[in-house]
């Protein structure tokens, strides 16, 4: 049994902390989404950015052209989310939401989660797939990174091989794809991470 996780109160950390200070923080695209982008010829449609955090990724998708939605549970994060992207002149839609009770009521071509589902202990993880698939269009997509089993440590979020994110997933996704790659970010090392392409059944 995984042991219960001690998380951020996010809320918090967004006040206190500058985001460029933060672990996650990658002021590009994350390199396995822009190779799944290319491969999967995906070059526009409407996107969710789960767990926005510093906005970076939901920036970067709306500069390629994207109608990008960036959620957050965090209303620091998503207004210091918000200010960035309106420095570089791009309309993104950032919406403080939980997507474990989600409120948001349109549907997506495609998911991007950097970090959200890893934080979610056993007991909510179906809630987070039965949410999350009924806003992606059927045959829409489900990019993923998690925390992946070879991270060292019990600290921070939970890590998954990539049998328990098909036993997770299966109801409602095709695993496509999980491979072994690292988080981008302020840490050194890298943590070691999964990146999933799941597909809407």
């Amino acid at each position: 049994m995984a042991k219960q996780r001690e998380l951020p109160d996010w809320e918090q950390l967004y006040q206190e902390k500058e985001v460029e200070s933060m672990p996650w923080f990658n002021p590009e695209l994350d390199p396995e989404l822009d190779q799944a982008l290319t491969r999967l010829e995906l070059h526009q449609g409407a996107v969710l950015d789960l767990g926005t955090g510093p906005g970076t990724q939901a920036i970067a998708l709306a500069e390629r052209g994207f109608q990008v939605t960036a959620t957050d549970l965090s209303a620091t994060a998503i207004r210091k989310a918000e200010s960035r992207a309106k420095a570089k002149g791009l309309d993104i839609a950032f919406k403080q939401d939980n997507i474990l009770n989600s409120q948001l009521d349109q549907d997506f071509d495609f998911a991007w989660d950097r970090g959200c589902f890893h934080v979610f202990p056993p007991e909510q993880r179906q809630d987070y797939v039965q949410v999350v698939a009924r806003l992606i269009k059927p045959d829409g997509y489900l990019f993923l990174k998690c925390f992946s089993y070879l991270q060292p440590g019990e600290e921070g979020p939970y890590r998954f091989t990539g049998e328990e994110i098909q036993e997770i997933f299966n109801r409602h996704f095709q695993v496509c794809s999980v491979i072994e790659t690292v988080y981008q970010g302020t840490l050194d090392p890298l943590p070691r991470a999964l990146f999933c392409i799941l597909q809407r059944q």
